[in-house]
C-alpha cells in the first residue's frame, strides 16, 4: 500500500500541471441508516441487513453508497465501497453554499439556503450528515413531502450537485458578475 502512494507521489511531482492546490484530506464516513429485512423460511425467520453510509472530506467533497449483505459490518464496508466511487465536488463560498438551492429525488423535496457565520447545520439527521461531511457548516434547510432518510439523503445531494460557484457561471455565460 505505501508502494502505491509513493509512486503517485512522483508521478505527481513529475507532472506539476496536475499537481492538487491543496492536500487532499482523508476521507470520513459515517452510518445515516441500517435497515433490517427478515424472509421466513420453514425454519424461522432470515435476516438482511442494508447501510445507507456518507463518506467526505469535509472540504466539498462528498458522496453516498447503499450496502447490501446479510451481516451488519459487511453491508456497512459495501456501503463505504459505494460512496467512495461516487464521489461529488461541492462549491463552497466560505463556511456555507453559494445560493438557495432546491434538491429533488423522488417524493422528497429540500430547500436548502445559505446562513451567516455561526448559524450553524440546521437540518434533520439524514441531511445533517451529507452537509457536514461536504463541509457546509453553515445552511437552512427544510425538508418537503417523504421524509425517508433514502430520499432525503440523495435530495440533499442533487441540491449540493446543482451548485454553481460565481467563477463557473462567469465562464458558462462569458460575461463578468457584480
Amino acid at each position: 500500500m505505501t508502494e502505491a502512494v509513493g509512486n503517485w507521489e512522483t508521478k505527481l511531482a513529475a507532472e506539476p500541471s496536475r499537481r492538487p492546490e491543496h492536500e487532499e484530506k482523508p476521507l470520513e464516513d459515517t452510518v445515516v441508516k441500517i435497515y433490517r429485512c427478515a424472509k421466513v423460511v420453514k425454519g424461522g425467520r432470515r435476516f438482511s441487513f442494508a447501510a445507507l453510509v456518507v463518506v467526505g472530506d469535509r472540504a466539498g467533497n462528498v458522496g453516498i453508497g447503499y450496502g447490501k449483505a446479510n451481516e451488519v459490518p459487511l453491508a456497512v464496508e459495501k456501503g463505504m465501497k459505494d460512496a467512495k466511487k461516487a464521489m461529488h465536488g461541492v462549491p463552497l463560498v466560505g463556511s456555507t453554499i453559494p445560493h438557495k438551492v432546491i434538491g429533488r429525488f423522488g417524493a422528497t423535496k429540500i430547500v436548502m439556503a445559505p446562513a451567516s457565520p455561526g448559524t450553524g447545520v440546521i437540518a434533520g439527521s439524514s441531511a445533517r450528515a451529507v452537509l457536514e461531511y461536504a463541509g457546509v457548516h453553515d445552511v437552512l434547510t427544510k425538508v418537503y413531502g417523504s421524509m425517508s432518510a433514502k430520499n432525503v439523503v440523495k435530495a440533499t445531494l442533487d441540491g449540493l450537485v446543482k451548485l454553481r460557484d460565481k467563477e463557473t457561471v462567469e465562464a458558462l455565460r462569458g460575461v463578468a458578475i457584480l
